[in-house]
Formats: structure tokens, C-alpha cells, sequence
């Protein structure tokens, strides 16, 4: 449950909060963004521990409780932190409070806790709702929600209309105090495909609403403690197999050292599973008396979460980017994450058209998760600063197709995205020259059209400052070798606006076969349409296109020379 990420955590997020740098904003504005948060959080408390329903994921909630503890140490650091606005409808006496655990980021972080330990023991982190369960004289005599981990809610009534609950048990258990959770029954889940899927809020929902006994029937019950039970672990575990928890003896697995810790880890994230996790317990199997837990005391116990697949980001700032056919994209720039083993600090968000719909500014709070090829997406925009200033993007009227082939300051980046176009492996294969390469050269060269550095000579390349002698010599030998590209490659690094497929087979080889072509004989091509044909006349007739066709020439560049 939420309350103890943020019980156990307090430390650690004081440690963070002393290095954070707080946000620039004057005092009335940081009551505003504040007042703003904290009316959030007080409504997704309601909603989650007053009515079962979870309106936002763990990872989204702990995020922004953090965020807001954060800015309380910025703004009005003389306050308590604040914590969650737990239920006050939980009312019942835990016999044996519940400890809750702490969560460790790292694997350096578990080898440290783990050493000098022994009989340790790994279960999964079953993803569900923490309960209690009390058997007296061998009845079930209480079913209690975990609420604060002192008082909870007595939800006895549901736990009798819950097949998988044994209603009695004999033996050592007869009377006893049982600590586990309550999960959604599931086949085959694999966490790492599925992930959550809400697990967590359709138990909380189906106990705190009226009705639902078709869930109830979906309902496990996972054992994770048994205070002041047998001392060896093995013996409590077969115990609780023969009372009717089988579960716990099944994913209870001994453990000697960190490599077998991860490995479990991993198994179990990639394998089907029959409940939802978010991570891994780790546990000595020796516990001190019940009547000494206290919510947030557990050192013998601790957890490895999962590494989410969406992690919170802060928004930085907007920044636009030019390709080279003058459409305009929008990158947000983000306080860097991490996300399994990779560091995030820019993800793009497409148009800004796509930017405007989204009301995307600096300070705002998104989703971030890696798509296909560890590529960083933006899910959606979890939290916005009250304050919003938006930058004002490029004027796209004036960036084209046709527009930056001359270099002019106004177009800059346009100009740039052209030359690392031409330069790039599948067009005229420029090795070694990346975009920072081209800026360079143009701050200190001053090239005047995309193709004016096949006039450079070795001389005006050793000026450019910080430029070694064999730097030199590789840019010049790489821009000689340019021009024994075939005809094909250079009408690419044009931009001419033909489908990639058509340039291996277009029948002209040369530039005069193409501007003797109307829009008819180009839809005689395959793949181009009366669209297209159009934009192709006026693209070969453009006069300064057919300037840097004429250079070409003068260049001695194959099919641009008049035969």
C-alpha cells in the first residue's frame, strides 16, 4: 500500500530532496503549484483508500508525492512532510501491526544488506492488497485491510464469500495471526509483457464496494508472515502448504548470495507467473516477536521492485528542431532518468501541432517509456505547472522542401539538417562527418550552399580550430571520394522528392532528362501520382536548384555535365 513507500522512504527522500535544486518561482507562485498538487494527491487518497479505486499508477503517485515533499523542503521547510491522507474508516486493532518494507534501488544496494546475513529466503513481491487474517480456536475470526499497519478495516464479512480463504484450520494455526496478500487470481502472467494491468485496484475496489462476488471468486491469498511462528522457515512453510496456503511454500525459494537473489528476480519478471508482481522479497527467516512490529521497523525484510516501464519526468524546457524539408519538431528536454540501463534527457513529441494538443510547457510532469529499440516515448502528461509558458516555435510558412539550400542565418538549422542528410551512410556515405561536424564547419568556413564544401581545400580545413593534421586529411579525402558517387545518390542529397525505391530505378542519367519531364511522363514512374508529379516539375525547375545543378557541373559531378 501507498503509505508505506512513503513511511519507509522518508530518509531517503530527504537525502534526495538536500541535493535537489528547487524551482525558481517566487513565493506565490510555489503556494499556487502546491496548493495545486496537494489537491491532486488528496483526491487520488480518496479515491484509493476510501473507495478501492486506483485512478493513477504506484509509480505516477510515489513520483508526485515525492515531488511535492520536495518542494515542501524548497519552499516551507520548517513544516512536517506530508503524508498521504489515509482511510479514517479503518478502525480495527491489528493484533500484530503490519511493518511494511524498504525498497532498495540496485543490486549494490542488496548485496550491501544481504551481507553477514544467513538463511535468507526470496518470495515475489505479489502485487495486490495487504490484510491480515485472525484464527481463534481454529475459526477465522478477523480479516483485516492493512490501512495505517496499526488499524484497518474489518472486512470479515467479504473474507467468508472468498473461496480461497480457509474459513478454519487446526493445529498450530488454529490460533494464529497470518500477514499476507490479497491478490487477483491470474493464469500465466508474465509481468514484463502485461505488467501491472491494475491488479492492485480491482482487489481494493472489489472489498470496498457492495456486490462483486463473481471477483471475489478470482480472489488468492498470498502468507508472507506468520509472527511468532515456527523459527525454521521450512517448517512454517510446510504448515501453511497443509493449512491451505500452498502458495507461499511454492514461491518461497532459499537463497546464499546476490547472483541467485537477480537470477530469481530476473526468472521470475520474464516467466508466467499465476498472480501480478512488481518485484522481488527478500527475507531472514529469523523475526523478532510479533509484539515488537511497528509499521516501518522491518530490518529483517526488505524488497527489489521491478524497474517500471514508465518512469515521471520533469519537462526542462521546449526545444524545436528543423529537419532538413523544413518540418518542425518539438523535443522536450528532461531532468535526466533512468530507465533499465539507459539515461533519458530528450524525448521527442512529433509535431507542433502534436505539441499544442498535448499543452506540453517547462516544469510539467510526463510519462516516459522505451519503445521499440530502447527508443524514449512521452506517454502522456501526468501533471501540469499552473504557470504556462510556451515558447514560440518556428515560423513554418517559411521553411520548405525549397527553402535553406543557400545558407541564411534566419534558417540555420534547416541548413545543417541538409548537409548531415547528404553526408549520412545512404546517401553520399561522408564517413566521419556527423552534424556537430557541419556546424563546426560552417562556423568557421562559412559554406554558402549545401554543396560548397566539395570546393574546400586542405588549407581552408586546417584553419578551423583544434583540428588535428589527420583530420584534416580524412574530411578531405572523404569530400574527393563524395564526388565519384553515382548520379542516383546525388539527386538524393538534393531532397528530390522521389520514393527512395524509384532512385535505383529512374531510366535518366542526367539532370537535363529530368527538367525535359512533365508531370505526365513522371507518373508514368512507379509510385508517382499527379501529387507528387507536381511537386517533382517544380522541384527540378526551381532556379535554385538548377543553380546548384549548374555547380555540380562546374564540379565535374556524372550526369550533371551537358552530353
Amino acid at each position: 500500500m501507498r503509505w508505506v513507500t512513503k513511511l519507509i522512504g522518508l530518509l531517503g527522500m530527504l537525502s534526495a530532496m538536500a541535493s535537489a535544486t528547487c524551482p525558481a518561482w517566487s513565493s506565490v507562485q510555489a503556494r499556487q503549484e502546491m496548493a495545486k498538487l496537494d489537491e491532486k494527491l488528496t483526491q487520488w487518497d480518496r479515491s484509493y483508500y476510501q473507495q478501492g479505486v486506483s485512478t493513477v499508477s504506484d509509480t505516477t503517485y510515489d513520483a508526485l508525492r515525492a515531488q511535492f515533499n520536495e518542494w515542501q523542503h524548497c519552499f516551507t521547510p520548517g513544516e512536517e512532510l506530508q503524508q498521504p491522507q489515509l482511510s479514517t474508516q479503518g478502525k480495527a486493532l491489528h493484533p500484530i501491526a503490519h511493518t511494511g518494507v524498504t525498497k532498495l534501488s540496485d543490486r549494490a544496494a542488496v548485496m550491501q544488506w544481504i551481507k553477514g546475513k544467513t538463511d535468507l529466503w526470496v518470495q515475489p513481491k505479489v502485487d495486490g492488497v495487504a490484510v491480515t487474517l485472525v484464527y481463534r480456536q481454529g475459526h477465522l475470526a478477523g480479516f483485516l485491510s492493512r490501512g495505517d499497519g496499526q488499524k484497518g478495516q474489518d472486512w470479515s464479512a467479504k473474507a467468508k464469500m472468498i473461496p480461497a480463504i480457509p474459513k478454519t484450520l487446526s493445529g498450530p494455526l488454529a490460533n494464529s495471526v497470518l500477514q499476507g496478500e490479497l491478490f487477483w487470481k491470474r493464469d500465466n502472467h508474465v509481468q514484463n509483457v502485461m505488467g501491472g494491468i491494475n491488479a492492485r485496484g480491482k482487489v481494493a475496489g472489489a472489498m470496498m464496494r457492495q456486490g462483486d462476488p463473481e471477483l471475489l471468486n478470482e480472489l488468492g491469498v498470498f502468507i508472507w508472515a506468520w509472527p511468532d511462528g515456527p523459527a525454521e522457515m521450512s517448517q512454517k512453510l510446510d504448515v501453511l502448504a497443509q493449512a491451505g496456503f500452498p502458495l507461499t511454500k511454492s514461491w518461497s525459494k532459499p537463497v546464499k548470495s546476490v547472483d541467485e537473489i537477480a537470477s530469481l528476480r530476473e526468472s521470475w519478471f520474464m516467466s508466467p507467473l499465476p498472480f501480478v508482481t512488481d518485484g522481488i522479497v527478500i527475507r531472514e527467516a529469523a523475526e523478532p516477536p510479533g509484539k515488537y512490529w511497528l509499521p516501518g521497523s522491518a530490518t529483517w525484510v526488505i524488497a527489489w521492485k521491478f524497474s517500471p516501464a514508465q518512469q515521471l519526468a520533469e519537462v526542462k524546457s521546449i526545444e524545436f528542431t528543423v529537419g532538413r524539408t523544413g518540418k518542425v519538431a518539438v523535443v522536450l528536454n528532461l531532468v535526466p532518468l533512468q530507465i533499465d540501463d539507459k539515461q533519458i534527457k530528450r524525448v521527442s513529441i512529433g509535431s507542433v501541432k502534436r505539441w499544442q494538443n498535448l499543452d506540453v510547457v517547462s516544469g510539467d510532469q510526463v510519462l516516459v517509456s522505451l519503445a521499440g529499440q530502447g527508443i524514449p516515448r512521452m506517454d502522456e502528461v501526468v501533471w501540469r505547472v499552473s504557470q504556462r509558458n510556451k515558447p514560440q516555435p518556428p515560423e513554418e510558412k517559411t521553411l520548405t522542401p525549397l527553402s535553406c539550400l543557400y545558407f541564411e542565418e534566419r534558417c540555420r538549422e534547416q541548413f545543417i539538417a541538409r548537409l548531415a542528410w547528404l553526408s549520412s551512410p545512404s546517401v553520399l556515405n561522408i564517413n566521419g562527418v556527423s552534424l556537430r561536424s557541419w556546424q563546426q564547419l560552417q562556423q568557421h568556413l562559412h559554406l554558402a550552399h549545401i554543396f560548397s564544401w566539395l570546393t574546400l581545400t586542405q588549407g581552408e580545413l586546417s584553419q578551423i580550430g583544434g583540428i588535428s593534421a589527420a583530420r584534416v586529411a580524412h574530411l578531405w579525402q572523404q569530400f574527393t571520394q563524395a564526388r565519384q558517387q553515382p548520379f542516383s545518390q546525388w539527386l538524393m542529397a538534393f531532397g528530390l522528392p522521389l520514393p527512395r525505391a524509384v532512385f535505383s530505378t529512374l531510366p535518366d542519367s542526367q539532370w537535363s532528362h529530368l527538367v525535359a519531364r512533365d508531370e505526365l511522363s513522371w507518373q508514368k514512374l512507379p509510385g508517382i501520382g499527379a501529387g507528387r508529379a507536381k511537386k517533382l516539375v517544380e522541384f527540378v525547375n526551381n532556379p535554385q536548384i538548377a543553380a546548384l545543378a549548374t555547380f555540380l557541373a562546374q564540379q565535374g559531378i556524372q550526369g550533371f555535365i551537358d552530353q
